[in-house]
């Protein structure tokens, strides 16, 4: 990895000479300083660079210890975020420091590398791995990405099979799923749940880490010794709050069939007044699992306009407006009464029925939408009773 950078640094520093040499006008020079470089010099490419590769090698022989394909793509990463940056305007690549060069990609193999016991890496061996599940029948290895996160090395691989997995349709009991800071998730169905706050919990216990390393010589053995005890800690905050993720991923799926949330850009609400329960919630994350867990299972998963659903009846559709202090429901039109946030997920539940219910779907046998021709309305369950007084609680 860290030939890998220093390949990487060396192609981005081609890159910022190459753009600080035009910087100046043809004719004229600046009065501090000026990369002077011929006019004629191209822009250094990703095929020149990769091309001056072989040449490398020969001035630097460390560059030979690295398979010659991943070299490869550590350039071709350099210059994804360059091409990123040419679309959007901003965020020039920068320079990686000690230790920020997290990754590896072996992107082919001519057999299998794979065993029960072993992955087999080029120009690297065997290397014991503990496997979570065997490569199924049929699946062949494509490539393999080396990651580093605190000290711990994981390998993910990716698979191929000419097989087709078709898109899951809209079928069965739907469920509306409301998230927030004072109950993670409330759904249609009535089913509450508490925040866990993985962060909030240990932030004491990382305050305390955080400052002893403040108080090391860096790049000594005793920062790095502190370094690795602060990156567990950040990493045992991450693997836990995605196993619960994936917990109340499955838990919706095994609940219903279809599953609506709604359409927010949670980046903005992570930079208001409650910006760190925002993030230790990690609501981005937890509906691209909840996308994830659906398809995987076949259940239809679809995004609703969020606009409104708290201030609005379920039941009636009238407009009951109250802020956030006020936690009830309290309809004063047909007197329907619930907590807020079910009925924020009553409202997304019937949003995403009414977005399903199009004219291609009218011929489609589903349990859950009233609106269709030929359902009977009291028969529906596009309004489900909540259970009041039951609350889902998590075991950590």
């Amino acid at each position: 990895m860290e030939i890998c950078r220093g390949a990487f640094n060396y192609a981005l520093r081609e890159i910022k000479d190459w753009c600080n040499s035009l910087l100046c006008l043809v004719d004229r020079c600046s009065l501090e300083k000026e990369y002077i470089l011929s006019a004629e010099m191209k822009f250094p490419s990703e095929i020149q660079q990769l091309n001056n590769l072989p040449k490398a090698k020969k001035e630097f022989p460390n560059l030979g210890k690295v398979p010659s394909q991943v070299l490869q793509q550590t350039i071709k990463q350099l210059h994804r975020g360059w091409e990123y940056f040419q679309n959007r305007g901003f965020g020039f690549p920068r320079f990686k420091k000690y230790g920020q060069f997290k990754s590896l990609l072996f992107p082919q193999f001519k057999e299998n590398p794979v065993t029960n016991l072993h992955i087999k890496l080029p120009k690297i061996g065997a290397i014991p791995v503990n496997l979570h599940r065997p490569i199924p029948t049929g699946f062949v290895v494509k490539q393999v990405r080396i990651l580093r996160k605190a000290d711990r090395w994981y390998a993910s691989i990716s698979l191929q099979c000419e097989v087709s997995v078709p898109d899951p349709v809209p079928h069965g009991h739907p469920i509306g799923v409301d998230v927030g800071l004072e109950k993670f998730l409330a759904t249609s169905d009535g089913v509450l749940v508490k925040p866990p706050k993985f962060f909030k919990k240990l932030q004491s216990e990382l305050k305390l880490l955080q400052r002893r390393l403040s108080r090391k010589q860096k790049r000594s053995k005793n920062y790095e010794k502190q370094r690795l005890k602060v990156a567990r800690l950040h990493h045992q905050i991450e693997n836990t709050r995605k196993d619960f993720h994936y917990k109340q991923a499955h838990a919706l799926c095994d609940a219903g069939d279809m599953v609506f949330m709604e359409d927010l850009d949670y980046r903005i609400m992570a930079k208001g007044l409650f910006k760190k329960h925002t993030l230790d919630a990690a609501f981005g994350q937890f509906r691209t699992i909840v996308k994830y867990v659906c398809w995987k299972r076949g259940k239809f998963f679809a995004q609703v306009d969020a606009r409104g659903t708290s201030q609005e009846c379920p039941e009636c559709g009238g407009e009951v407006k109250k802020n956030l202090s006020v936690r009830i429901h309290n309809c004063p039109d047909c007197g329907y009464k619930t907590d807020r946030d079910v009925a924020a997920g009553q409202n997304i539940r019937n949003r995403g029925i009414k977005l399903i219910s199009t004219a291609g779907l009218a011929g489609k046998e589903t349990a859950c939408a009233d609106v269709l021709p030929g359902a009977v309305k009291n028969q529906s369950r596009q309004v489900s009773k909540s259970r009041k007084g039951k609350t889902r609680k998590t075991k950590l």
